[in-house]
């Protein structure tokens, strides 16, 4: 064999086991460190929802069903912390609707049902905020409700 070929082969091969012993030091994670999955709470099935003003749970995630049907929606109330992130399933059981907060630029399609679609944001503003169906006139025929953020 030709000696330059032999050097040529033992010269990678050097190379290629430095670079494995560099990248097998190095350990890779596919999950940001920072990243924690809160609990989720239970939804109740209506009437008003109130969550536990517990600071300690002021993290967590805050997942809501609201039902929008004939010129109602049920719960017509909603209570979170600020801070907290809050996910809301809108379910539409029947008709054309959709589902908007005043003050927090969130909002579903709208759409007819029976369907459901979730909205999740960060309730960052303390006070009283009207959700509302946006069609037509169905707000001022009574399809409305609120969610206050404490």
């Amino acid at each position: 064999m030709n000696k330059n070929l032999i050097i040529g082969i033992f010269i990678a091969l050097v190379i290629a086991g430095g670079g494995w012993l560099f990248f097998k030091g190095q350990s890779v994670s596919t999950q940001p460190a920072n990243e924690t999955i809160a609990p989720i709470t239970e939804v109740p099935a209506s009437g008003n929802v109130e969550e536990s003003t517990d600071s300690s749970m002021t993290k967590q995630v805050k997942e809501f069903s609201v039902t929008g049907s004939s010129f109602k929606f049920e719960p017509a109330e909603v209570k979170v912390n600020k801070g907290d992130t809050v996910k809301i399933t809108f379910v539409n059981a029947g008709g054309f609707h959709d589902f908007n907060i005043e003050g927090y630029d969130v909002k579903t399609k709208q759409g007819n049902g029976p369907s459901e679609e979730t909205v999740t944001f960060v309730a960052s503003k303390a006070g009283e905020f009207p959700f509302y169906c946006s069609v037509g006139q169905h707000r001022s025929k009574g399809m409305e409700g609120k969610l206050i953020v404490q």
